[in-house]
């Protein structure tokens, strides 16, 4: 699987310096969990799940994950569980590209019934996701996933999710981030990636941010966000890939504040684009994924196929990116000192922004460089948005 692949080759070709290179579910888990890029969670209820998740890898999607709880009433776990055991053993029959899948479970023990019931089908699955993650309740969770590898022999990737009222709570706050460093440290070959909860830490405090906001405007969230990067997204070889939180938001709403897209990047036919993106709210959606990256994140949580796009197009490096991290990366640059950019509009500082430019190169490989007068508006609509 690759980033782009239901985009025709020779648009491909228009529009990146280099194109994104080929993963697949046994590649390293650096690699991975800087691939996941949008994951599209879905109710395990569905029962057209099998076609939706052909439906969806056919329009660029490379992550999912099948939902067993919050997004489902307590009264239907059995009937999903029922359900998702018959979609993913019709996916197996099936020949057709399927997504990385994952299954977001409610307890350590449906990992080991999930996989037992699943026979060889549990080749469908890349892993579990772990819920209200903390050192206590996550690793039962881990423990399980490790048995289940053993009784399969098959590799099964942990994503904790981190939404505990404990890890909000600012006098618990750092024991907690301590605890769940030691856990996933422990297990660290199993972690691909660690998922933010912003719709439970917003609930902690009855709150819910409005589409004209980003979770970055909520402060007692960004905070958060700020001490889980600080304590497990180091870029010293310690940390973690951790992603950007679920976007709640694919229809209009009654705006309070004028939209957040100029209008000067989309001319022409890409005037239409700009309609239909603040039409559903997408400029708010838009800003949170460049916030995101600048906080340290990567990826993100999503809940309707119509933010894809938007993810993957903005995980492409732009052509300025990979020139500035080309030539931090040089290797007459490993003493240090400063240069300008080819670009000519900034400084680079071999030291300082070494390790973004490592970051960098390695998403360029993933989700491709754009050409340097190709716009992530082209970009966006070559991936799906017309």
């Amino acid at each position: 699987m690759r980033h782009f692949r239901h985009v025709p080759a020779a648009v491909r070709q228009s529009l990146f310096h280099s194109e994104p290179v080929e993963f697949d579910e046994n590649s390293p888990i650096s690699t991975l969990g800087a691939a996941l890029g949008a994951t599209l969670y879905s109710p395990a209820t569905r029962p057209g799940l099998a076609d939706d998740v052909v439906k969806q890898a056919g329009r660029g999607l490379v992550s999912m994950v099948l939902c067993l709880e919050d997004s489902i009433h307590d009264s239907e776990v059995a009937a999903a569980e029922q359900n998702l055991v018959r979609q993913l053993v019709e996916l197996d029959r099936r020949e057709e590209e399927r997504p990385l899948l994952f299954v977001r479970v409610r307890s350590p023990e449906q990992i080991t019934d999930l996989v037992d019931r699943l026979g060889p089908a549990v080749r469908t699955l890349s892993g579990f996701v772990l819920p209200k993650f903390t050192e206590e309740h996550g690793v039962p969770f881990l423990e399980a996933l490790v048995a289940a590898e053993a009784a399969t022999g098959r590799r099964l990737l942990a994503m904790p999710v981190l939404e505990s009222p404990s890890l909000l709570h600012l006098e618990t706050r750092t024991e907690t981030l301590a605890g769940i460093r030691r856990a996933v440290e422990k297990y660290r070959e199993r972690v691909l990636a660690l998922r933010l909860g912003v719709t439970d830490f917003c609930s902690a405090y009855g709150l819910r941010r409005p589409p004209d906001l980003t979770a970055y405007d909520v402060q007692l969230v960004a905070s958060v966000i700020g001490d889980v990067v600080n304590t497990l997204g180091r870029a010293d070889g310690s940390g973690f890939t951790i992603s950007g939180p679920v976007w709640e938001y694919f229809r209009l709403q009654e705006r309070m504040f004028r939209p957040q897209l100029r209008a000067t990047p989309f001319t022409g036919r890409a005037e239409e684009l700009r309609a239909a993106l603040i039409e559903h709210d997408m400029d708010g959606l838009l800003r949170e994924i460049e916030l995101d990256r600048a906080n340290g994140l990567q990826g993100k949580t999503c809940i309707h196929p119509s933010h894809i796009a938007p993810v993957h197009a903005l995980s492409v490096v732009s052509h300025e990116e990979f020139s500035d991290a080309r030539d931090i990366l040089r290797p007459d640059r490993r003493g240090g000192g400063v240069l300008r950019s080819a670009y000519t509009n900034k400084m680079n500082e071999a030291k300082p922004h070494r390790a973004w430019a490592e970051r960098t190169l390695r998403r360029a490989e993933i989700f491709g460089v754009a050409r340097d007068d190709v716009s992530f508006v082209q970009l966006l609509m070559a991936a799906g948005l017309k």
